[in-house]
């Protein structure tokens, strides 16, 4: 007897879905990420409809190029450490820290030495403005793996610091002075394609490979699938939270150096609203907030995807505000969602245990 329930819509939508994944499977893309893309498109082709002439302009296109990478390595560093469970909200300072060292270190050797002297050190200044980010950083995983502080208090008290002593630093001001090859590389293209869009290219494919491809990576990945296992598997969870936070400094370093190449100038309060926003598409790019699992491409496609929504409603003249309640409905949505699609799978009849456990592990790919 067949089942009322399955009506040609129906057996039309499964069609359709298996056809969906048997494709990303040949192409080797998650359904995550597959969906991530198709979204990225869709939003990409809607505003360009109701706003051609703004949205698809030389300049629009050019700014989703070069502040997306800003956005996307500050959603990699927290990406990072919310794979091991935590979190790391102290990201946006942690690069306005590096930003103000460099802008200082330049503006001090440059007032003192001449042109010169400063153009020749730039790379040791630009190191020791990295130093500061991985050593910020490293603080974090101090306080998570050593203290024992959970992620998001520790990070939320380290992003107070780290704030209030750029604040001192500066003195509440503005810092001006960029190297001339930081500012160089700031608006500088190969092929038309941004250099700051290439490095975050190239810092998404290291961590790639870093999270999938490495010892390290597959102990962090353990960590927060199952902090257990991973200690009775004889992983040091303290050495594993430590190289976490202090790559999740490297890449706020990073973007940092970024921050200060488009502006050639820092300050403490730079990117105050980015903190909810690198969160939004993190979650968004399919990484679970619970640990254990993460794409970068996912989260890759989530920065593009909210760059190209934000320019969206900047050419429809919305305000901030507006686009500040886009991101929390978003997220509230991507997280409801996920909910929902576990919990429908998981009262399945004939779903055993096993089966759960891998219907969860999909759900996030």
């Amino acid at each position: 007897m067949s089942d009322p329930s399955r009506g040609p819509l129906t057996e039309i939508n499964q069609q359709v879905e298996t056809a969906f994944t048997a494709a990303l499977e040949r192409i080797h893309v998650g359904r995550g990420v597959g969906r991530m893309a198709l979204l990225l498109v869709v939003t990409f082709i809607f505003f360009a409809i109701l706003r051609p002439g703004i949205f698809l302009s030389q300049v629009n296109l050019q700014n989703i190029g070069l502040v997306a990478p800003e956005i996307g390595l500050l959603s990699l560093a927290v990406m990072i450490a919310m794979l091991t469970g935590g979190i790391d909200l102290s990201v946006v300072a942690i690069a306005n820290g590096t930003a103000i060292t460099v802008s200082t270190l330049y503006t001090s050797v440059l007032n003192s030495q001449g042109q010169g002297a400063a153009d020749s050190m730039t790379p040791l200044i630009l190191l020791a403005g990295v130093a500061v980010g991985v050593a910020l950083g490293a603080i974090n995983g101090v306080l998570v793996s050593v203290v024992g502080i959970t992620p998001i208090l520790a990070t939320l008290g380290t992003w107070q610091l780290y704030n209030g002593l750029a604040l001192v630093w500066t003195g509440g001001i503005t810092v001006s002075g960029a190297p001339s090859g930081l500012m160089s590389m700031g608006s500088a293209a190969v092929l038309g394609i941004p250099v700051l869009l290439i490095i975050l290219i190239v810092a998404a494919v290291a961590l790639g490979v870093l999270i999938n491809r490495t010892a390290i990576g597959r102990k962090i990945a353990l960590q927060g699938a199952n902090p257990v296992a991973s200690k009775f598997s004889g992983i040091s969870a303290r050495s594993t939270l430590m190289m976490t936070y202090a790559t999740s400094g490297l890449l706020s370093a990073v973007a940092g150096l970024i921050f200060l190449s488009r502006s050639s100038s820092a300050s403490a309060d730079y990117g105050s609203s980015y903190v909810l926003l690198v969160i939004v598409i993190v979650v968004l790019g399919g990484t679970n907030p619970n640990g254990g699992f993460a794409t970068v491409l996912g989260v890759i496609l989530a920065a593009l995807t909210l760059q190209v929504l934000s320019s969206g409603f900047t050419a429809m003249r919305l305000s901030a505000y507006q686009y500040a309640i886009a991101q929390g409905v978003i997220l509230v949505g991507v997280m409801v969602l996920d909910q929902m699609r576990f919990k429908t799978r998981k009262r399945r009849p004939g779903t055993n245990s096993e089966e759960q456990g891998a219907i969860a592990e999909a759900e996030t790919k």
